[in-house]
């Protein structure tokens, strides 16, 4: 990256009123972690378990294969305990400074609120939201990990649901439309280990009418010449660059 793009990308964040980033999987990837649909990890998975991923995650394989389910969420989200991202953490810094206003992830770590942010919205839940699906009591991601078999409520015994969004699932409206209103004021809009044509986010990308869009992520995208700036490496990187981390 030369010196030049990052003060066009400092300006932009120095002279914005409203800011909101966008983190996709490449927030996951510089931390070491992938998508349960990136092809190398999808296919480790099945030669795992006999099961491809996207059935895996799926609402019905909880329902009907519940033992089954949460070896696999288990052993594959939740162990080991991953701390905030370095981005993350950059992020919750340049909140903190007022140089931006909101975070919208589709990563289900929660590492925007738990390296600090406040105003964070996880369009696909997280691992820590894990609820009765009877009483509504929550429980911690260690009363998951360390339950035998199937976790049940501590306080009814009925079934618990991770407050996660599983493949084929619908979006929650009021996330919907909550991430829609922060697109619509943001005069920046900030793609972080993502593009234009995320199968996540490109459809709230028409709703954005702000003044900058800038992309940081490592791979080349035929979309990324609709974009303002565009940095090619990873995020943590360029917040390293500016400063935040």
């Amino acid at each position: 990256m030369t010196q030049n793009i990052l003060s066009q990308l400092e300006t932009a964040i120095n002279n914005s009123n409203y800011t909101v980033a966008l983190c996709g999987s490449g927030c996951l990837k510089e931390c070491g972690l992938y998508e349960l649909k990136s092809q190398e990890h999808a296919y480790a998975i099945e030669s795992k378990y006999g099961i491809s991923p996207e059935y895996l995650y799926t609402s019905a394989y909880y329902s009907s294969r519940p033992k089954q389910f949460f070896d696999f969420y288990k052993n594959e989200l939740l162990t080991p305990e991953n701390p905030p991202s370095p981005t993350s953490i950059a992020l919750a810094a340049m909140e903190k400074k007022e140089k931006l206003n909101f975070t919208i992830t589709s990563n289900i770590f929660n590492f925007p609120q738990r390296a600090g942010c406040k105003n964070v919205i996880n369009l696909h839940g997280h691992i820590y939201n894990n609820y009765c699906t009877t009483c509504g009591h929550n429980h911690s991601v260690e009363y998951i990990k360390n339950s035998d078999s199937i976790p049940l409520c501590e306080k009814c015994g009925r079934a618990i649901r991770p407050g996660v969004s599983f493949f084929g699932d619908m979006m929650d409206n009021a996330l919907i439309t909550k991430a829609i209103e922060e697109i619509e004021k943001s005069e920046l809009l900030l793609l972080l280990g993502t593009t234009l044509r995320s199968e996540v986010f490109h459809h709230f990308l028409n709703h954005f009418n702000g003044h900058t869009l800038a992309i940081i992520h490592e791979d080349e995208d035929v979309s990324d010449k609709n974009a303002d700036i565009v940095i090619y490496s990873q995020p943590k990187k360029v917040f390293h660059e500016l400063g935040y981390i």
